[in-house]
């Protein structure tokens, strides 16, 4: 039987979701603009853009490979490969790209302010959570590979 902290809190989406309302109730309710420009849309855009085709390249990845996407359900296998190589995390670090895309729409400080916020609730919440779990079912073949690939990049 699993503990509270065992689980996780929140599904990663939504947490993200939590995070840009948050972000655009601030804007609205206590302005702190930003540049709003060509360059800011453009980058947003291309930040989405970024953060939505590595999110899918990672969740190909994990299906290819018959194991889960939901941080609720248990892996069947430790993938290394794709994305994998290079962050530990790359479905988290594209939520994270499109939310900085978003930030940029909104033409907003808040977003910004609220980003270490929003990766230390991922940190605690999720991704320790996962770790854990990673640790448990894989042993030393997953701390090898924790010493090996960063936690985001």
């Amino acid at each position: 039987m699993s503990t509270r902290q065992d689980r996780v809190l929140l599904p990663p989406p939504l947490i993200y979701l939590i995070f840009v309302a948050l972000a655009w109730a601030l804007a609205e309710l206590l302005p702190l603009p930003l540049a709003e420009n060509d360059w800011t849309r453009y980058f947003g855009w291309g930040l989405i853009d970024a953060g939505i085709l590595l999110a899918a390249w990672s969740a190909l990845a994990l299906t290819q490979h018959d194991t889960t996407l939901n941080p609720y359900k248990k892996p069947k296998r430790l993938l290394q490969r794709g994305p994998f190589r290079y962050s530990r995390n790359p479905i988290y670090l594209g939520f994270t790209l499109i939310y900085a895309g978003i930030g940029l729409l909104l033409h907003s400080w808040w977003p910004w302010l609220l980003l270490p916020l929003l990766i230390l609730v991922m940190n605690r919440a999720v991704i320790v959570h996962e770790e854990a779990v990673l640790e448990r079912l894989f042993g030393d073949a997953y701390r090898r590979y924790r010493a090996r690939v960063r936690r985001w990049l």
